[in-house]
């Protein structure tokens, strides 16, 4: 009888542990016709654009609070058309893509990531975090996956990758280790850690739309391609937890969340404030509407965009997500029909249009299922079935707790052209920009910076926006104790200036294999 009794429960016990919702034989469906593979990867892009365009006047304006019920968010018929005609940096997530996709479209699918590299460096478009710093590294000859890692990158957790991973998922339908190995190429320009993760899950996600609706095995089956050692797996695996416990409710969900994982370690711009630009807390905003939306689209969006923060970017994500599991015809006219006036415009920067990008996308999708065997002459598409790989593990900043953010508030110029700040911990990051007066021209400033009286580096920060480096100097791994920092701005000249900001300073924290901070 007690054989019986602990048989039974441990069978109740592992069922308990088991996902809800449909079995997975019957979640997944790998079968589909050519013109519904086409139909999904339309709705992936046109579900990320419509999501974008919707939350792209609450962006980073509700930063560490939800945006409550009664704040209204527009969607009008030219809503779309007005942003890709006044506001096109609003597309960086898009236009982002499609720098890769144009260069698979070029040069095959197997570009090395230096090609991947080189157009996004060289392209026209403005960028921020973790991808200018990774622009700035690979045009001083610091290449991928170098030019992401953390070391080099204090922005590596940020979401930069993850706004930008939409087009591997869709070029391989059904098949996350494919888009996974796409991630890997390419998420290593910008990203490293928790910040590449946040782009191979979204890939993932969008890879498994082609195959099921059932957004909860989406977003619980995706998690198989992140190390579940890593705080972001972690972070979204509470999330999915937090969902069960609360069914009804996705402001607790939030709550939980911020309570949680709000706390930035990486980003200089993000530590000890209110601003978060980290992949893993913006992640678990896509994950809360794709599942508290329960397949409404513009209720999938408006969750997404009301948690806050990057609400432009989780929305484009989840309705790009959404868009896929539903296809291009099933997506509401509502939502649908404002996005016309634009599908034959080319992005900014780019000579690619949403139009284009329809028939490049299938076109690459299928050379990926050729490229596994499937006959892609077939009228009928079989996906080819496969167990889902984790990645390696990457920890970012490990053993790095931020404890201070000091305003150093000086500027090295023709006067004052060399600083020295004392400081006790493991690591730092001197935040700050290089500028010029009236109407002098764009110049590299060159910046030596030492610690305890040894040089680490000389660095040319530009003046221009697309040179600039983001951040003026940073060095972790120091041994621990007191230090003396010494920044110094190499022959001054009249009309140029490096202004530097705040010292943030890093402690020694518990070591760990992505361990909660």
């Amino acid at each position: 009888m007690k054989q019986i009794l602990s048989l039974l429960f441990i069978t109740i016990l592992l069922a308990a542990c088991q996902p809800a919702g449909k079995p997975a034989g019957e979640t997944v469906n790998r079968k589909m016709t050519k013109a519904r593979l086409q139909d999904k990867i339309k709705g992936g892009w046109a579900g990320q654009v419509i999501g974008c365009t919707f939350g792209g006047p609450t962006e980073f304006r509700f930063n560490g609070t939800m945006i409550q019920d009664y704040q209204p968010i527009l969607w009008e018929e030219g809503s779309v058309r007005w942003y890709y005609e006044n506001a096109p940096g609003l597309y960086d997530d898009v236009y982002m893509d499609l720098t890769f996709v144009d260069v698979f479209e070029k040069e095959g699918l197997d570009a090395p990531a230096e090609a991947h590299a080189k157009a996004f460096a060289n392209a026209g478009y403005m960028l921020w975090h973790a991808n200018q710093s990774a622009r700035y590294n690979i045009l001083n000859g610091i290449l991928p996956p170098a030019s992401g890692h953390w070391l080099n990158n204090p922005h590596s957790d940020d979401i930069d990758f993850q706004i930008e991973a939409d087009f591997a998922g869709l070029m391989a339908p059904g098949m996350v280790n494919e888009a996974s190995s796409i991630c890997d190429k390419i998420g290593h320009i910008m990203n490293y850690g928790d910040g590449w993760y946040g782009g191979v899950y979204v890939a993932a996600m969008y890879s498994l739309a082609f195959i099921s609706d059932d957004l909860e095995f989406i977003v619980t089956e995706a998690l198989k391609a992140i190390p579940a050692e890593s705080q972001f797996y972690q972070c979204i695996n509470d999330v999915i937890g937090w969902w069960k416990m609360y069914p009804g409710d996705w402001k607790q969900t939030w709550f939980e969340a911020e309570r949680k994982w709000s706390s930035d370690v990486g980003c200089p711009d993000g530590v000890f404030h209110s601003f978060n630009i980290d992949a893993k807390i913006n992640a678990a905003y896509i994950v809360i509407g794709l599942l508290y939306g329960e397949g409404d689209f513009g209720r999938t969006l408006a969750i997404s965009t009301r948690c806050g923060q990057d609400s432009d970017c989780n929305p484009a994500s989840a309705g790009g997500i959404l868009g896929t599991v539903l296809g291009y015809e099933n997506i509401p006219d509502y939502w649908r029909t404002p996005l016309l006036q634009v599908e034959e415009m080319d992005f900014r920067y780019t000579t690619m249009s949403l139009s284009d990008v329809y028939a490049i996308g299938n076109k690459h999708a299928l050379e990926m299922l050729r490229r596994k065997g499937v006959n892609t002459d077939a009228e009928e598409l079989e996906i080819p079935a496969e167990t889902i790989q984790a990645v390696p593990l990457e920890v970012g900043f490990e053993g790095h707790q931020p404890v201070e953010r000091r305003r150093i508030g000086k500027t090295l110029d023709l006067n004052n052209h060399e600083v020295t700040l004392e400081f006790e911990g493991i690591g730092f990051v001197v935040t700050g920009s290089a500028g010029k007066e009236g109407t002098a021209t764009d110049a590299v400033l060159q910046v030596e910076s030492s610690v305890d009286g040894v040089v680490f580096e000389q660095a040319g920060m530009g003046t221009s926006s697309h040179g600039r480096r983001n951040d003026v100097c940073w060095k972790y791994q120091l041994p621990v104790g007191k230090h003396q920092l010494t920044i110094r701005l190499k022959d001054p000249a009249p009309g140029y200036r490096v202004s530097l900001g705040d010292l943030i300073i890093y402690a020694q924290a518990a070591l760990s294999s992505g361990a909660e901070k």
